[in-house]
């Protein structure tokens, strides 16, 4: 009868920890493509370098990379500094960010709502007869973001953590069922 009750405890335990990994993978999920919102990092606050590739427009325009990155309150922020002065504002997912700037060339701080992946932007710029809306995609590689000279593994700790905890899970089922046995 031990034996038959212990086993249900043990699946109800593997189910509930199976639970609490799924909602975890969740919810970092949900952290780190929220749309319109600049996406959540494991980074300390402070500035990095992030490199950034830039497609769209007529392709003449440029912007500096790799790009200043920004944590601020655990959320990534990336300062656009364009190769001309002719920008007058920016767009990500509607929202309108002005140049921090007032000499120079343009220069915006935007949310970086995804890693890894295009993320459409607008670039108004002056340049031509009248003003003119284009339409960008940025690109930041997680990979190269760094602090200082060395690399800093940003995107990397997630699994980690969560591989670490089914290993943390997987050890206190054995050590129940080896004292289980012992029991016996």
């Amino acid at each position: 009868m031990k034996k038959v009750q212990r086993a249900g405890v043990e699946r109800k335990a593997i189910t509930y920890l199976c639970m609490v990994l799924i909602s975890l993978l969740l919810t970092s999920m949900i952290c780190m493509g929220a749309s319109g919102e600049a996406v959540q990092t494991d980074l300390e606050d402070g500035e990095y370098s992030i490199e950034v590739k830039m497609e769209g427009g007529s392709g003449r325009a440029q912007i500096v990379t790799p790009a200043v990155l920004i944590v601020r309150d655990g959320y990534a922020y990336a300062q656009i500094q364009w190769d001309s002065s002719s920008y007058d504002y920016m767009k990500v997912e509607n929202e309108k960010y002005l140049p921090i700037n007032e000499e120079g060339n343009s220069t915006f701080e935007i949310p970086i709502t995804v890693f890894g992946e295009p993320m459409t932007v607008i670039g108004d710029t002056t340049a031509m007869s009248v003003p003119h809306e284009v339409e960008y995609t940025l690109t930041f590689d997680e990979n190269s973001i760094s602090s200082g000279g060395g690399k800093v593994s940003a995107g990397k700790m997630l699994p980690g953590v969560v591989i670490g905890i089914v290993a943390i899970g997987i050890a206190i089922v054995q050590i129940k069922r080896k004292n289980g046995k012992k029991n016996e």
